[in-house]
């Protein structure tokens, strides 16, 4: 059980900005010239910001800032000092509800909205049974499997930075949020996929452990608006105090890590590469659907020997296995139930019987999975299978792991390789072109074109949509004419 002390500082994402840390981003503020005469905070918590506000704005006529726990606000209107000033003005708001147009309307000066938003997601929200969540909807509009299989989470800091910005549309304003780096990103990227207008961005690293004691990479998120501005890129810094940054930015509607160094090796980009990575089988029930093989009997995740044709039985290699390169032999194995999404599953019961009995016996966990993907699909389905997960060479890596070591698989005991969901591969019935394109993708050049591309501080840093935009043909001409060049 979650005490109900705790329980209403994870329901706000309760990471109080440390007086100091306020007053830094304010200085920071002045730096780049900005000098509001509204500044708003729209969760104000006890009042840090409010009060950095109050003593490096002196020029501002009105200071504004909302919240909605009563015990802050309590706390902050105690503070004699800060409320003695004229300017400010706090009141009790649910961000979610407050008409926050119908506010920022009233002004025509310069606006500064300042502050710290929640750094919580949505199904987190849900998990403890936070009511502090705005109204269900998937909102980034995924379509597909993208919205039944997670990218329709969202950190709550996220849906409030988008609403901020459309407040600040066509007018002089910035835009000075504390948030996680990865949420920074994803406001850029809605920005530019709604063709807002943007004058100004930048980033400057925060140290979250020190602060907020939080690991996490986060950063201050500076953006500035006018009227007629679309300037979708990001200097990125690497402290508060920092003069050298590497700017971000779009290509092909693709946003870049570093421009500079992928525009060194642009050519090497292609909309449509020819090469195909995917990801490895998704089953939701690895109790049920992968075993280890001790002494010739296949042990399922509850612990419990199974007899079971080897028909549907493969090698496994999770993603861990495979970025710490365990892929010549392994003990695990998993059942894959179809050659294909969406075919029949009945064929099993007279090719395999007791694989067909072992199904319907833990029917129970496999009918009763979450995810929405096996409604409406054959009974027992997995997804993330194909004939290219059954040919017998495979370059593969981790999509979890903060590097780009990639391998060759073959096949182990005569079979394919199957892999988790966190492995992307690409797949070859031929050994020789397969170890051709694996030497030309760890290549320098390759490997160069990737590094410009891949955000590190991701979750899953390494996606299939940056590894197929590399023209492996012509990489491959220009590694043979380099080669020739040095005979």
């Amino acid at each position: 059980m979650i005490s109900t002390v705790r329980k209403t500082k994870l329901e706000y994402g309760d990471f109080q900005t440390p007086p100091e840390l306020a007053e830094m981003v304010c200085r920071k503020l002045i730096e780049l010239d900005i000098n509001p005469k509204v500044i708003i905070e729209p969760t104000c918590g006890i009042g840090n910001f409010i009060q950095a506000a109050v003593n490096s704005f002196p020029s501002a006529s009105k200071i504004i800032g909302v919240e909605i726990n009563q015990i802050y606000l309590t706390e902050l209107r105690a503070k004699h000092e800060l409320l003695q000033d004229e300017r400010c003005e706090v009141k009790h708001g649910d961000f979610f509800e407050f008409d926050w147009t119908s506010l920022i309307k009233q002004f025509n000066h310069q606006v500064l909205v300042l502050g710290n938003f929640p750094w919580v997601t949505n199904s987190h929200q849900g998990t403890i049974g936070s009511e502090n969540l705005p109204k269900k909807s998937n909102f980034q509009k995924h379509a597909g499997l993208d919205a039944l299989t997670g990218k329709s989470n969202f950190d709550i800091s996220e849906w409030m930075l988008i609403k901020a910005i459309h407040w600040l549309q066509n007018r002089d304003a910035t835009l000075a949020m504390l948030c996680k780096t990865s949420v920074a990103r994803k406001l850029l990227n809605y920005i530019h996929s709604k063709k807002l207008n943007l004058a100004r961005c930048a980033t400057y690293k925060i140290d979250a452990k020190k602060y907020f004691n939080a690991n996490v990479d986060a950063c201050l998120l500076f953006c500035q608006f006018d009227s007629s501005s679309q300037n979708y890129f990001c200097d990125v810094f690497s402290s508060l105090e920092s003069s050298e940054s590497h700017r971000i930015g779009y290509q092909n509607n693709l946003l870049i890590k570093d421009i500079d160094s992928f525009n060194k090796l642009s050519n090497l980009y292609a909309v449509k590469s020819g090469t195909k990575w995917r990801s490895g089988v998704k089953h939701d029930c690895s109790n049920v659907m992968e075993f280890r093989k001790i002494d010739n009997l296949f042990v399922n995740g509850f612990g419990e020997a199974v007899e079971l044709e080897e028909t549907y039985l493969f090698p496994l290699l999770k993603g861990s296995d495979v970025a710490q390169n365990r892929i010549n032999a392994t003990n695990r194995y998993i059942l894959v139930t179809q050659k294909f999404i969406g075919e029949s599953t009945e064929s099993i019961r007279q090719i395999a019987p007791k694989t067909w009995r072992y199904l319907e016996d833990n029917a129970p966990y496999l009918d009763n999975r979450k995810s929405k993907i096996y409604q409406h699909n054959p009974r027992f389905s997995v997804f993330g299978v194909g004939d290219y997960s059954f040919k017998s060479w495979k370059r593969a890596i981790c999509g979890l792991y903060k590097n780009l070591n990639f391998r060759l698989i073959g096949a182990i005991a005569n079979k394919p390789v199957i892999f988790d969901d966190t492995v992307y591969f690409v797949s070859f019935e031929d050994e020789g072109i397969a170890r051709k394109t694996f030497e030309i993708l760890n290549s320098s050049a390759a490997i160069s074109f990737y590094s410009s591309m891949v955000f590190w501080d991701e979750k899953r840093p390494i996606k299939s949509s940056i590894l197929n935009c590399l023209n492996l043909t012509l990489l491959a001409d220009l590694e043979s004419l380099t080669a020739d060049a040095r005979r």
